[in-house]
């Protein structure tokens, strides 16, 4: 028998022992892979409730709104759930740069031998 989760069309995540989901995060216009990220039941709601993306700071313990003081807000496009729903992707329409570190994506660097190279 499917497992109506897998093959329904109930939104049903499956929060990990934490209560927490993987949230892929590209940018709606280009596929960019921007950043990845946790959400609870709180952060979706919120997010699904403003259309902005709102996340669970694991090192916070607190719920944030990216952007909340760079500005540099993500506007949700679109929000698909994985086969099994433990999974989340965003498709957002961002501001600015996704990285806290100012850069456009989190992932800037490739993996090059022993070290890491920026990427242009």
């Amino acid at each position: 028998m499917a497992d109506p989760r897998e093959t329904g069309l109930d939104l049903d995540p499956r929060y990990d022992a934490a209560g927490l989901i993987t949230a892929v995060v590209t940018d709606s216009a280009t596929g960019e892979l921007l950043m990845v990220a946790h959400m609870n039941a709180d952060a979706l709601a919120a997010t699904r409730a403003t259309g902005e993306a709102v996340f669970w700071s694991r090192s916070r313990r607190r719920l944030w709104r990216k952007g909340e003081t760079s500005g540099n807000v993500l506007r949700v496009r679109e929000m698909r759930v994985d086969c099994d729903q433990d999974a989340l992707w965003l498709m957002v329409e961002p501001t600015g740069p996704a990285c806290h570190t100012g850069v456009r994506s989190c992932f800037y660097r490739r993996i090059e031998g022993d070290g890491l190279a920026r990427v242009a």
